[in-house]
């Protein structure tokens, strides 16, 4: 499916993404070895295991990335000119090895540039733990209710503005 021109953007719709993604050990460790991340609570079984979580943890930003990539062919695949920021990101619950992740994305805002010829739209994405159970630890100290209508456990969510073309008008 292809993207969305930014005329077809609607604020206050939520955008539900179908594909899904079970993420492996090996998707962490390439991951992380990618990135030069060689935090032991991603990649050293016995130092996870002597941590609140117990085991280790898929990285936050993969976890990000995930969302991203499994937003994009309902949101900006083909449309899009360039991403412009990733905002207010936030990882509720924890992703572990064997999880498996869904996304949906929530456009907050559209306008125009000021030249007309292009539009810039900011989502929410949201990504859950599909049939997950949360941990209710925010970060913060307090609980935070990350359930989705179907009982998914919130993971990841974050702002994403794009700078979208326009649909081609006919000649």
């Amino acid at each position: 499916m292809a993207g969305k021109y930014y005329e077809e953007f609607t604020e206050g719709e939520t955008i539900v993404h179908e594909k899904r993604r079970t993420v492996s050990e090996r998707d962490n460790q390439v991951f992380c070895d990618t990135t030069m991340n060689q935090q032991p609570l991603h990649l050293d079984a016995e130092f996870a295991a002597g941590t609140q979580f117990g085991e280790r943890l898929v990285n936050g930003i993969l976890t990000m990335a995930l969302a991203t990539g499994l937003s994009i062919p309902d949101t900006t695949d083909g449309t899009i000119v360039a991403n412009l920021s990733y905002d207010d990101v936030e990882h509720p619950n924890p992703v572990f090895h064997g999880d498996t992740i869904r996304a949906e994305s929530t456009v907050l805002d559209t306008r125009e540039t000021s030249d007309g010829e292009r539009g810039v739209v900011t989502m929410r994405v949201d990504a859950y733990k599909v049939g997950g159970e949360e941990t209710g630890d925010d970060g913060a100290g307090g609980d935070r209710d990350g359930d989705s209508a179907d009982g998914d456990t919130l993971v990841c969510t974050f702002e994403r503005t794009v700078l979208s073309r326009k649909r081609p008008t006919p000649e």
